[in-house]
């Protein structure tokens, strides 16, 4: 096979990768297009997964169509915090200061110090506690369902990839820092499992993922 009939025949998946990449950059750097740059990774890996019957995978990529809608939301409405400063500060002083309370006319796409964005929080033991429970749940429930009722090849990776990573978007979607340390491990696992299964330009996208992983954990935690 030449390398032209291989791109030919893997285009797909390698815009996927591509897209990939430029999705976990934007995610380092805290730019909201990340969202709807995910949106369309995700829906080229629903067609890749779906073809390599990863089926929790190709599940997963529906959830992060779903999470990417409210992550955007969320990150362009931010924690209102600034607005509840600002209402605070107004019936205090009974006045406005200049250029607050004017409609601002600055695209949610721009940053800012005057937007009111989400702010980047630690993972609080209650909230841990939660997803951790959730993560179980999710394991066995996705484990029983795809080794009883599917052909998947590998159902208890595929089970714990999937339900690591949902857990692991929500906390991206929430701006919590220890999210990264979640998708090191998502990245290291599916390292392993892409290679298994041949998917070479996605083992180039997680290795990159991987790399990626380690350089937002640094970069995030300056903005605690």
């Amino acid at each position: 096979m030449t390398v032209s009939d291989w791109l030919s025949n893997n285009w797909i998946e390698i815009f996927g990768a591509i897209t990939g990449i430029i999705y976990v950059f934007l995610e380092i750097r805290q730019n909201i297009w990340l969202w709807p740059v995910g949106i369309i990774t995700s829906a080229v890996y629903i067609i890749v997964f779906f073809t390599s019957k990863f089926y929790a995978d190709m599940s997963l990529q529906g959830y992060y169509l779903a999470i990417s809608c409210a992550g955007w939301y969320w990150w362009v409405r931010g924690d209102g915090r600034r607005a509840k400063d600002h209402r605070r500060k107004d019936m205090e002083t009974g006045r406005v200061e200049e250029g607050e309370g004017e409609k601002s006319t600055k695209s949610p796409f721009e940053g800012g110090k005057g937007d009111v964005k989400l702010n980047v929080t630690r993972l609080t033991l209650k909230t841990g506690t939660v997803l951790a429970i959730i993560f179980v749940l999710l394991y066995f429930l996705l484990w029983f369902v795809l080794s009883r009722l599917t052909d998947s090849p590998v159902p208890e990776w595929d089970s714990f990839i999937t339900s690591l990573s949902i857990i692991a978007t929500w906390m991206l979607a929430r701006k919590i820092y220890e999210h990264w340390f979640l998708w090191i491990v998502v990245n290291s696992a599916s390292l392993i499992l892409f290679v298994t299964r041949g998917l070479y330009p996605t083992v180039i996208l997680y290795l990159v993922y991987l790399v990626m992983s380690f350089a937002g954990l640094k970069v995030w935690k300056r903005s605690l």
